[in-house]
């Protein structure tokens, strides 16, 4: 839809991997919608995971205990957070669809996509207390998590050996995302590309092609207990 935003958060080392193209797809197709579509890749930028005292540029509140929480909420009312959280808040706060593209490491997302979320995600910025859920400071925006698994659709059926994907989604979208504020749509799971044959991984990246399309007219799933594990 002309005039949207969008910010891709992709995770992944290699350009030519499934969710490289994936991402790619996904720049054009919202772009041919007259979007504006940024990327924020995170392996290229060299993104800093870590939380740690460096993300503070000011002096401590407190010095004599450290508590990151605290300190980066008092960073960001003061405006002394690092330039590379900054940018970061600056994007998520200028897009209407924040879409995450990533592959999944043990359940969650790789190590440098926590970091985003650890760092950029703060109180004060995506969160307060009170101020969370539905009253979270991105509500307004949507998320959409887009995401490759390693193992056969089968492996995440309530009865396969790992259980309901919708079980991992939990701690991501509601405890992150929806806590934050964010509406979120139905994930895009394409299951075992690395597995896959030539003509099922074209199936998925159409697939995602076709979503993004009408993604506008999306509505939000429920983000309560009972969609994720059922009544």
């Amino acid at each position: 839809m002309a005039g949207k935003k969008v910010l891709i958060v992709y995770a992944h080392q290699e350009p030519q991997s499934f969710n490289g193209s994936l991402k790619k797809v996904a720049v054009e197709t919202l772009s041919k919608q007259g979007c504006t579509v940024t990327v924020s890749d995170l392996y290229a930028m060299d993104f800093e995971p870590r939380a740690t005292g460096n993300d503070i540029t000011g002096a401590l509140s407190h010095p004599e205990v450290f508590s990151y929480g605290v300190e980066v909420y008092e960073a960001y009312k003061k405006q002394s957070l690092t330039s590379d959280i900054v940018a970061e808040q600056k994007k998520v706060q200028e897009a209407d669809l924040v879409i995450f593209q990533f592959p999944l490491y043990w359940f969650s997302v790789p190590a440098i996509l926590k970091g985003w979320m650890d760092r950029v995600l703060c109180q004060g910025f995506a969160f307060d207390l009170p101020g969370f859920y539905d009253a979270g400071f991105l509500k307004g925006k949507l998320a959409l998590l887009s995401l490759t698994t390693g193992s056969p659709a089968e492996m995440y059926m309530r009865t396969g050996v790992s259980g309901d994907f919708k079980y991992f989604l939990w701690p991501l979208q509601h405890g992150t995302l929806h806590f934050c504020g964010f509406k979120v749509l139905a994930p895009q799971i394409s299951f075992a590309p690395e597995t896959a044959s030539e003509e099922e991984r074209k199936k998925m990246v159409a697939s995602w092609t076709q979503r993004l399309e009408s993604i506008w007219k999306e509505v939000p799933i429920p983000c309560t207990a009972p969609w994720y594990f059922g009544q």
